[in-house]
């Protein structure tokens, strides 16, 4: 019999190695168990010998013992748990590596002490590695696992984003059933909240996954947990390059009109509007501004009134062909109703707008748009009689237009108890008698 080759023999012996690593983790871990039950036990028998002593009853001393017996149990079936599923999830088949998984969840939501060890023993690259894989059970019980291992740990998160989790997400939301969008939109989500770690959003899956669900039939919970995960990442505002090419804009601003969604929907919206790319999208979609403008108008919803009015503001701010369109669109009577019965903060901000339409009109009137007084063309001699009419005609108008913006404002006052017919009047009102 020939001798094995070196190349093989150092194989066989870096197999082994890992192996003896592995093992020697897991007695470290169980010894450590050990020595803090040895430890709870003797202040539980100083405890127990005190009770006794205080309250002289053998019944309460034998149901503590029951107790400690159950729990001490209880504590050595999950370290033979742990050991059998780390050791399954390393070296076992398939169907091991899935019933490991499941076992792993269990322990990591019942402890968390053990979501350190779970790193510390390389679970987390072999669950990420198990997400690539298309059988659907095996899929759902790693990224299941993955969620409780990521559940308040920052250092499982950054290990998972550079297992490369975010490049295993399946490329085609259409072949993927309901139930694993919702549960790899919560990794994600618990995923997007680490704001030291540096995402990988122009080179991964993540944002065409987001959106994939986002324009398909998925639940509203499922799409509830996609925008959360698009507010964490549109607050780096290096990830607005990204957000905007992949038509997140289009997507929001769509998504706008569902009151469910529409203030997160909105939150993102805004942190968007604020860099250069996110605003070009908004100006030049077609959903604005009269999406925004129409959210204007629910009184239900503060916060989203609150939210549209900023971006309003953003968009309309040194922008003359924006607030062109949205004079069109009858913005200023829907933010005159906010400023007269919104929230503090959206009234401030409807009234800023105000301001700028005020601002918009007087400019548009040069010197000779308006009635001209104290100025008199040579050779143009005016009649006293046509003068006064004139100004008899002037002062008619006046308190026509004042007297029907007063009768406005109190129908709008007196509408605030029917949100129904507050709307109605507000749509079919026009600009066109308002002084500004």
């Amino acid at each position: 019999m020939s001798a094995p080759s070196s190349s093989s023999a150092s194989s066989v012996w870096l197999i082994s190695y890992t192996k003896l690593q592995f093992f020697s983790r897991i007695r470290r871990f169980l010894q450590s168990k050990s020595a803090r039950k040895r430890q709870a036990e003797s202040s539980s028998s100083h405890s127990n010998l005190d009770f006794s002593r205080a309250s002289r009853s053998h019944d309460a001393e034998e149901v503590q013992q029951v107790v400690e017996k159950q729990q001490q149990q209880r504590e050595e079936d999950d370290s033979v748990v742990l050991q059998k599923s780390v050791k399954r999830l390393h070296f076992g088949s398939w169907e091991e590596k899935e019933m490991a998984a499941m076992e792993i969840e269990r322990l990591a939501k019942a402890d968390a002490k053990i979501k350190k060890l779970m790193a510390e023993l390389g679970v987390i690259q072999m669950l990420v590695s198990m997400v690539a894989t298309e059988v659907v059970g095996r899929r759902r019980a790693a990224v299941k696992a993955l969620i409780e291992l990521a559940n308040g740990t920052y250092t499982n998160k950054a290990l998972m984003v550079e297992a490369g989790i975010l490049t295993k997400l399946p490329k085609n939301v259409d072949t993927v059933d309901e139930s694993t969008k919702r549960e790899f939109a919560e990794l994600l989500l618990s995923l997007s909240s680490l704001a030291n770690t540096d995402i990988p959003v122009s080179s991964s899956e993540i944002l065409p996954f987001l959106v994939g669900i986002l324009e398909s039939g998925s639940s509203v919970d499922t799409k509830e947990l996609c925008i959360g995960t698009l507010y964490n990442l549109s607050a780096v505002l290096e990830n607005a390059g990204p957000l905007v090419s992949n038509g997140v804009v289009h997507t929001l601003l769509k998504l706008c009109s569902m009151k469910e969604l529409s203030e997160k929907s909105l939150a993102t919206l805004g942190n968007l509007v604020v860099t250069l790319m996110g605003k070009k999208a908004m100006e030049d979609n077609s959903l604005v501004p009269d999406s925004l403008i129409e959210i204007l108008t629910w009184e239900e919803k503060p916060k989203c009134q609150e939210l549209s009015a900023y971006i309003l503001m953003i968009l309309a701010h040194q922008s003359s062909a924006q607030r062109e369109k949205m004079a069109k669109s009858g913005i200023v009577h829907v933010i005159l109703q906010v400023a007269l019965l919104g929230s503090p903060l959206a009234q401030k901000r409807a009234l800023k707008l105000l301001q700028w339409f005020k601002d918009e009109r007087q400019a548009k009137m040069g010197p000779h748009s308006g009635p001209q007084t104290g100025r008199v063309s040579i050779g143009s001699p005016v009649n006293p009689r046509v003068a006064q009419e004139g100004k008899k005609m002037m002062n008619n108008l006046v308190k026509q237009s004042l007297h029907k913006n007063l009768e406005m404002i109190t129908r709008r006052a007196n509408a605030a108890d029917d949100p129904s017919k507050l709307k109605s009047l507000v749509i079919s009102t026009s600009s066109k008698s308002l002084p500004y």
